[in-house]
């Protein structure tokens, strides 16, 4: 498949790095200032910043292109890009984190929240960390997995966030009682299983409309 890039950062130039490996082409390359344009690509991924998802997936669609937005902090608009996505019939793939193992540590929060809330003596907690460029806090992780101990236990669990040097990303879901601690961590040891992700999620949507959760295609 051929593939546009939103946002020629970090991410963005890894996700190219890795598109031939994934037998995918990048076909064109956009970052700030320049506008996305049509092209020879049915899709584009969306490295960019939170003030800009609406506008870039708003002018994806009036061109008829796909996107796979993998950037976070931009939720508050979500009813936005749905209707965006409904009035042009594209398709969008959005979510909390694109690493597969991030969505595997979901499911597993999950089920150990809902076991652990039976006790009432836990107390749940999380903690976040990332490298100092990110905008966002807390991350659209974290976020996520305040909405799975919020189901968990009926109330709003904080999240603390640390934003300092070059940390690609740990979250720690934590629940504390007088006599013990129990943790479950995750560590990304860089940002390449993030990449991986938005590519996994570009060749599902090549040829799909809606607007999906990346979760949805694991």
């Amino acid at each position: 498949m051929r593939l546009a890039i939103v946002g020629y950062g970090k991410m963005g130039r890894l996700v190219e790095e890795l598109a031939p490996s994934e037998g995918v082409e990048i076909a064109a390359r956009f970052d700030l200032g320049q506008p996305l344009q049509r092209g020879d690509f049915r899709v584009a991924v969306d490295f960019t910043t939170p003030y800009a998802v609406v506008d870039n997936v708003r002018r994806a669609a009036e061109l008829g292109v796909n996107v796979v937005v993998g950037t976070t902090g931009w939720y508050s608009h979500l009813d936005a890009v749905r209707e965006i996505v409904e009035k042009h019939k594209v398709g969008v793939v959005y979510g909390a984190n694109f690493s597969v193992g991030v969505n595997l540590f979901f499911r597993i929060v999950k089920q150990a929240a809902e076991l652990i809330a039976t006790h009432p003596e836990y107390d749940p907690y999380l903690l976040e960390m990332h490298h100092r460029h990110k905008k966002d806090a807390p991350s659209g992780t974290a976020v996520y997995l305040q909405s799975i101990l919020r189901q968990a236990y009926g109330r709003d669990v904080a999240a603390s966030s640390v934003r300092a040097g070059e940390i690609p990303g740990t979250h720690e879901a934590g629940f504390d009682s007088e006599a013990d601690t129990i943790t479950l961590t995750h560590t990304a040891r860089g940002r390449k299983g993030f990449a991986l992700g938005a590519l996994l999620a570009a060749k599902w949507i090549e040829g799909r409309t809606g607007l999906h959760e990346f979760q949805q295609i694991l």
